[in-house]
């Protein structure tokens, strides 16, 4: 069961079509792995593989009959919390809000099931999607797989250590500020932002974006090939494009790309993943790319400008409530979202403002450099029961510096696993290309993979203690 729990989707797929594997055997795989792990690690929201059975089943006849429905026919995926899926309440991670439950598929959800992917459950996120954490007052504490007392980040907190633990390949998080790439470095998976609109998403927002958290950047672009299908519910979705998601193009000769190890602001880097950094640019350096040293985008004025101006807009939701429901929010979060309460709307009006300084400093990188290198997080990992790395709501934002600039300018950006820590904890290595140049930032993450330096690994529970080894 292990073993095709840590296949591929695109291995699992040629075995579909082999006939020497079925989608009901599959799932029945993927049931007994979710039964070995959620225990220990709290990732699954709306778990229901008893509705999926027969699907599988369905599907299997169909791929004996050789018609299989669509590219992710029989492929169990999950899609986080936040992605609407009728029958279930979005809870949006916290006690605070009403459960209503959603009537239609959000438009990440429904271009999964037109697919023929079986959606068999939501991940878990904190409250509201504001933590870097995996800590929720609704679903409780998600924990990373690779050691069950270090958090998975977030706020794809469940989608990062299902990915991890082999709760199938495919699973789709959301990102405003990190919340794919960094639950991606600290899982050791593969993390993909696009550029803004590429993947239509409802909600959306500024810097809101969907994206695939897999193991592998070939299984992300082969979600990439559906999920950016359009949908006219996102006002700000790109228009239509026929990009040909699979044709990654992996040869770095000739780029110039840049290496940014200082975030300009925020945590101090920690050595293991500067060195880990250093030593995938010198790979891509071995393989004929040029790098070139470059300055941070980011500034303690645009970081803090940006917590202030998210304060207030979390706090103007939280006035919807009544106080008894607001008092269910996991207190972290409300303290912090407090704050927002004694910011003018002068500050507001100049905190928003960052955004739009992040996106010119962020764009004019590109006139110098075909991408950027840079860490995805300061730190190898922080204790599960952490609201946030430094657990200080007056410093909530210290540990996105080198994620939530890309955001704000819409560029594409990558996580993925850069190696290990002495500990055995993963590092992660951010790819940030141009926007719309999301193909290409998935072509460098993937040449990245084939230089083999990385060596491929799963963590392995031990029975007793409920930990990973």
């Amino acid at each position: 069961m292990h073993d095709l729990a840590a296949l591929d989707a695109t291995e699992v797929l040629e075995l579909f079509r082999q006939r020497s594997l079925s989608p009901l055997e599959y799932l029945e795989a993927i049931e007994a792995q979710v039964a070995c792990w959620e225990p220990h690690i709290n990732a699954l929201y709306g778990y229901t593989p008893e509705a999926m059975r027969a699907e599988a089943a369905a599907s299997t006849e169909r791929w004996a009959k050789g018609q299989p429905m669509g590219a992710l026919d029989g492929i169990p995926v999950t899609v986080k919390e936040l992605i609407a899926t009728p029958g279930l309440p979005v809870p949006s991670g916290t006690l605070a809000n009403p459960l209503i439950d959603a009537t239609v598929d959000a438009p990440a959800a429904a271009r999964m099931r037109e697919s023929g992917a079986l959606i068999f459950a939501k991940t878990t996120c904190p409250d509201f999607g504001m933590l870097s954490s995996g800590v929720s007052s609704f679903h409780g504490t998600t924990r990373n797989p690779w050691h069950p007392a270090c958090n998975p980040g977030g706020s794809s907190s469940g989608a990062g250590a299902a990915a991890a633990a082999g709760f199938s390949p495919l699973h789709v998080g959301t990102d405003i500020g990190g919340s794919i790439r960094l639950p991606a470095a600290w899982c050791g998976i593969v993390g993909f932002k696009p550029t803004l609109g590429r993947i239509p998403i409802n909600p959306y927002y500024v810097g809101r974006c969907a994206g695939p958290m897999t193991r592998s950047v070939t299984d992300a672009a082969l979600m990439m090939a559906e999920l950016a299908k359009t949908d006219r519910r996102d006002a700000t979705r790109l228009p239509p494009s026929n990009i040909d998601w699979l044709n990654l193009p992996t040869s770095v000769k000739g780029l110039r790309i840049g290496l940014m190890m200082s975030a300009g602001c925020g945590m101090p880097l920690d050595d293991e993943i500067r060195a880990a950094v250093e030593r995938a640019a010198k790979c891509f350096e071995a393989q004929g790319a040029t790098i070139v040293e470059i300055e941070p985008v980011l500034t303690r004025e645009m970081l803090d400008g940006l917590d202030q101006f998210w304060q207030a807009r979390q706090w103007s939701q939280m006035l919807r409530l009544s106080p008894e429901q607001r008092e269910r929010t996991l207190p972290y979060v409300l303290e912090w979202a407090r704050g927002g309460a004694e910011i003018d709307g002068v500050t507001v009006v100049r905190g928003f403002e960052q955004t739009l300084a992040m996106r010119a400093v962020t764009e004019a990188v590109f006139d110098r450099v075909d991408a950027v290198l840079s860490p995805t997080t300061p730190i190898v990992a922080f204790p599960a029961e952490a609201h946030s790395p430094l657990g200080d709501p007056r410093k909530n934002f210290e540990h996105i510096a080198y994620t939530v600039p890309w955001n704000m300018g819409e560029q594409p950006g990558l996580s993925i696993n850069a190696g290990w820590s002495h500990d055995g904890m993963p590092i992660g290595l951010q790819i940030v290309g141009p926007r719309f140049n999301d193909l290409e930032v998935l072509g460098l993450g993937r040449a990245f993979e084939l230089f083999g330096e990385v060596e491929r690994r799963m963590p392995v529970l031990r029975a007793k203690e409920g930990q990973a080894a």
